[in-house]
């Protein structure tokens, strides 16, 4: 805090009445504390005398704040003041009496804020006034008998200051996502052109190595009938028979072709995975099955998947969805990420296993539920039925504990849980807001839950729904409708 200090035998002007270059250091969540005030306190016994010298001689003053016995009693500003002494007998009547004859015709309406009121809050109800209170310094209360004044005009400039560097930030914001976004469209980009390059040689071993099986079957048919028809053995197949070790190579062999053909089908679904996962075409819909998406997800996953984190899947019988596939692989991808990041936070010497369960399944109910955890991540009741087509949307009950919302569509659910450690409460209604991430620079965009929303709710009218108690782990619901 800058604070002017004045007493009533000091006449001397500051060297620095009014510091603007102090602004700079204002951040968005900076009080009235932080800015510069001034300290200018008289006694309203003292003639009134004394506030013309102190504000003739300190002109950048904005006012005096009036005590009686060292307790706050009010403020007289110096337009105010000024405004009465050049009234008829202004003078006469005011300057040799005690300033409290003034104070009685002057006194106006004080706006009086604590010390820790936000800057863009003061600056509102400053402006909130009469017209002709407009201009009137602001008395701010830093302790329970600290009063000292505040120039409306620093207030204004210091909330101008702070429009510009909320601007600055949502700019900087918006070409972050920019950038993301382009990121992501180039790295789908890139991911479908080296699936297309590798999908024509796996396709290519995967159809030889099937071929090859075949031929060595067939090869040893001729090498068992050429054994079986042979009258005389002949010492030198004998002797190149041992020298190969003709029976482990014939067993051997087999299982070689057979592992060769496994690893080319496993190869070749995770190139249709990657193909799947960046066709982020937005304008053409079309069916897949989600089992086979998530499947590809948790293939791409593969590695992560692989330090000690056991996937236990329990798929229903759900039919075709009508969707774009690209962003939904998107959803699962950040979903299932997010879950593995949650594990892998889990104390080590915890001897409980580590599981994500995704589960799918077809809800009927003409009546969904949506809990205390769904509405701490949704401001207002209209984003809870964002993701609803409009004729389906209908509020049935609501109190405190639980929103009913009706709706006679039949509604796909798949749930992605994970036994982590959760999301504790007081970030829960946050973790859908753009850029709001708790994982470290470097390692979260805080991008992933947002899209992930925007995708459900916008792109596909379903909801993303959550439940996460701290200590037990995270249970996403997407729910996508059935038409």
């Amino acid at each position: 805090m800058n604070t002017v200090m004045f007493n009533v035998s000091s006449m001397e002007t500051p060297s620095s009445p009014f510091p603007f270059s102090s602004i700079h250091n204002l951040e968005l969540e900076s009080t009235l504390q932080e800015l510069f005030l001034y300290d200018i306190q008289v006694d309203i016994n003292q003639p009134g005398m004394i506030l013309t010298q102190k504000l003739e001689v300190n002109p950048l003053i904005p006012g005096v704040i009036l005590t009686e016995e060292n307790q706050f009693s009010g403020m007289i500003s110096r337009r105010r003041f000024f405004e009465y002494l050049s009234r008829p007998y202004g003078r006469e009547l005011f300057l040799k009496r005690a300033i409290r004859s003034l104070q009685r015709f002057a006194q106006t309406e004080l706006l009086i804020l604590p010390g820790n009121t936000l800057i863009v809050e003061a600056a509102h109800k400053a402006v909130q006034r009469s017209p002709e209170l407009l201009y009137e310094p602001i008395v701010v209360q830093l302790t329970e008998n600290c009063y000292q004044l505040l120039d409306i005009q620093q207030l204004l400039v210091a909330q101008s200051y702070l429009h510009q560097l909320t601007t600055e930030l949502l700019r900087q914001h918006s070409q972050s996502q920019l950038i993301q976004t382009e990121k992501l469209a180039s790295l789908g980009k890139m991911v479908a052109g080296v699936a297309h390059e590798i999908k024509n040689p796996v396709s290519c071993i995967l159809g030889n190595s099937n071929c090859l099986l075949n031929y060595y079957h067939d090869l040893m048919r001729l090498i068992q009938a050429y054994h079986e028809n042979t009258q005389q053995p002949s010492p030198m197949i004998d002797d190149i028979k041992a020298e190969i070790d003709f029976e482990f190579l014939q067993q051997d062999l087999g299982d070689v072709i057979k592992s060769i053909t496994v690893s080319s089908e496993r190869l070749s679904q995770l190139v249709n995975s990657l193909h799947s996962f960046s066709h982020m075409d937005g304008s053409q819909r079309r069916e897949i099955n989600i089992h086979d998406c998530i499947d590809g997800t948790l293939l791409i996953l593969k590695t992560r998947l692989r330090q000690g984190i056991e996937v236990i899947k329990d798929y229903g019988d759900i039919p075709l969805v009508n969707c774009y596939s690209g962003q939904l692989s998107q959803v699962f991808m950040n979903l299932i990420s997010n879950g593995i990041d949650a594990l892998e936070e889990v104390d080590k010497s915890n001897q409980n296993p580590r599981i994500i369960e995704v589960k799918t399944q077809i809800k009927t109910r003409s009546e969904r539920e949506i809990y205390p955890a769904q509405l701490a991540q949704l401001s207002q009741t209209n984003r809870l039925l964002s993701g609803l087509p409009t004729h389906l949307q209908t509020i049935s009950f609501i109190n405190e504990d639980t929103i009913h919302i009706n709706s006679v569509s039949k509604w796909v659910s798949i749930c992605i849980r994970d036994n982590g450690a959760g999301i504790p409460q007081e970030i829960q209604s946050q973790i859908f807001d753009t850029f709001f991430t708790t994982k470290p620079a470097g390692k979260g965009t805080g991008l992933g839950l947002a899209i992930s929303h925007q995708i459900i709710s916008e792109k596909h009218g379903g909801q993303l729904n959550f439940v996460s108690t701290p200590g037990v782990g995270t249970e996403f619901e997407i729910l996508l409708p059935i038409f």
